[in-house]
């Protein structure tokens, strides 16, 4: 009998060992644990307008939602990847899952739209801890001439959760609530977290840092929260006022002293001569300015769909398939063709695919039908997939092998960095444009515009898309009038902002041509 028992415990080990670090296996589990992360972003996009209805919040808030989320995720990446290489990546994702999970579950049971901005902070804190993560655990568990199929296949996998996103969000806003938005990742989080403590084998730096630049961390917080505060305010206290030039001068300051620290820190938080490579320096402000222009104008396209077109949740989900579809094919393909011949042709190719499509969105008007829509977000699609799987081993596979965490890190903090901006300016591009065209659309109505708060109440209405309801026994021709003049206003702003996002991508693919392919594709020195 207790030979039996013996017997049974070693063949018990044996399954074990051979789960234990299998390269699929890990793949598996890594893409559960960042699906979330990406399932989030569109997720939310789709509740935007919900979350702003019930919590009565203002345009502002509502970008915080957004730009809070991105901001810490920027913010904190690259001490994420720190963290990692110093206690190994498998106990930095599994602790990543589980407070994302957490966090969602305190969204989900927030009260007021300043709750809401606080837990996605924290949200976003603990995505951070998933995502250089997820490419440390796949680095060391894949042979280097697999890694960028892997890659390419993580990548897919984050384009089917993005996808998802809009409808799942949309069947759960609708038929549920808001919060049932968040309530979703919970499950996702203990999935996560029962498949890494049988699935994923530790991996660690083995000139992981000792210690962490708590000065370069304040410095780099600092600035990016003063940045994106101060273009988020801008419009509502004037581009000229003292507080708006405060805090964009603060950011400027607190950058160029972190710039100057990390010359001097023992183990900085960046470590400068990473951008002595060209072709990381351009991936990695590629990888901005892609995420400036996507996020940024992706804000906008749900409460276009919501608001102007008056689209049910679901509906404005469907209508976002064929830009998330598009990332399902590409990532995968776009793995193979940069396995290929390189990232150079992809990433121009697909920025410059992303800048058609931002053109064509700036020409989107009150009636554009299905047609137009699911034409430029077919190509924003397919121009996003070589870009974000090209990227990132233009940044990794250039970075000295024993900072491979750290440019993991780097990479999806230029992401949402980009993103964060891309939010800031944009909306700030939207809300200016808004608050100029409003009154003179207004002026057709025959109304006269509201003046002191109720004004500014309307012009913060409109940056949304939403039209007010007008008193009982308005003439219906009145009522239309109003709702035009709003709708119009948004759309003009919205093209503005898609325009400007246009210009970025250009800018971006221009960029591409200084990529290549790293020469450390073979993954880091791990220990294991």
């Amino acid at each position: 009998m207790s030979q039996s028992v013996v017997l049974d415990k070693e063949a018990a080990q044996a399954a074990g060992g051979k789960l234990r670090g299998h390269p699929w296996l890990t793949l598996l589990t890594v893409a559960v644990g960042v699906m979330m992360v990406a399932l989030d972003g569109t997720v939310v996009a789709i509740a935007n307008p919900a979350i702003q209805t019930d919590l009565k919040a203002s345009p502002a808030d509502i970008q915080w939602v957004t730009s809070g989320y991105l901001l810490a995720l920027a913010v904190f990446l690259i001490t994420a990847g720190k963290i990692g290489d110093r206690f190994g990546h498998k106990s930095t994702f599994l602790v990543g899952a589980v407070g994302f999970a957490a966090t969602s579950a305190a969204i989900g049971f927030a009260g007021s739209i300043q709750q809401v901005i606080f837990y996605r902070v924290l949200q976003g804190l603990f995505g951070a801890l998933l995502q250089p993560a997820a490419l440390g655990l796949l680095r060391g568990a894949f042979p280097a001439d697999k890694l960028n199929m892997a890659i390419g296949i993580w990548g897919g996998v984050i384009g089917a959760s993005t996808a998802a996103g809009p409808i799942v969000g949309g069947l759960l806003v609708e038929h549920v609530s808001w919060e049932s938005v968040f309530f979703i990742n919970i499950p996702v989080g203990v999935l996560a977290l029962v498949l890494g403590l049988l699935i994923l084998k530790d991996v660690r730096a083995e000139n992981a840092a000792k210690s962490f630049d708590i000065p370069g961390i304040v410095l780099l917080s600092g600035a990016m929260f003063m940045l994106v505060w101060g273009i988020i305010k801008a419009p509502s206290w004037g581009w000229g006022d003292p507080a708006t030039l405060l805090f964009l001068g603060g950011a400027v300051l607190a950058l160029a002293l972190f710039a100057v620290w990390q010359n001097y820190a023992e183990e900085p938080l960046i470590p400068l001569a990473l951008f002595r490579s060209v072709p990381l320096s351009a991936g990695t402000l590629l990888m901005v300015l892609m995420a400036f222009a996507f996020f940024g104008g992706i804000f906008f396209v749900t409460f276009y769909l919501q608001n102007v077109h008056g689209m049910a949740p679901v509906d404005a989900g469907v209508h976002l398939l064929p830009m998330t579809g598009m990332m399902i094919v590409g990532a995968p393909l776009a793995g193979f063709l940069i396995g290929k011949v390189g990232p150079r042709i992809p990433i121009v190719g697909g920025m410059l695919f992303t800048t058609a499509a931002m053109l064509g969105m700036s020409t989107l008007d009150v009636d554009s039908g299905n047609g137009a829509m699911a034409l430029w977000f077919v190509l924003m699609g397919l121009g996003l997939s070589p870009v974000m799987v090209g990227a990132t081993e233009v940044i990794v596979g250039n970075a000295p092998l024993e900072l491979s965490g750290v440019a993991g890190g780097l990479q999806q903090a230029a992401m949402q960095v980009g993103g964060s901006l891309g939010t800031a300016v944009l909306g700030a591009v939207m809300a200016s444009e808004v608050t100029d065209v409003l009154p003179g659309k207004w002026a057709a109505t025959g109304v006269p515009f509201p003046t002191g708060e109720q004004g500014e109440q309307l012009k913060q209405a409109a940056q949304l898309g939403i039209a007010p309801p007008a008193p009982a026994g308005t003439p219906e021709n009145v009522v239309r009038g109003i709702a035009d003049a709003v709708h119009s206003s948004f759309v003009s702003g919205m093209g503005l902002a898609f325009t400007v996002a246009a210009v970025v991508a250009l800018a971006a693919a221009g960029l591409g041509l200084l990529t290549k392919r790293g020469a450390n594709d073979a993954g880091p020195a791990v220990h294991i």
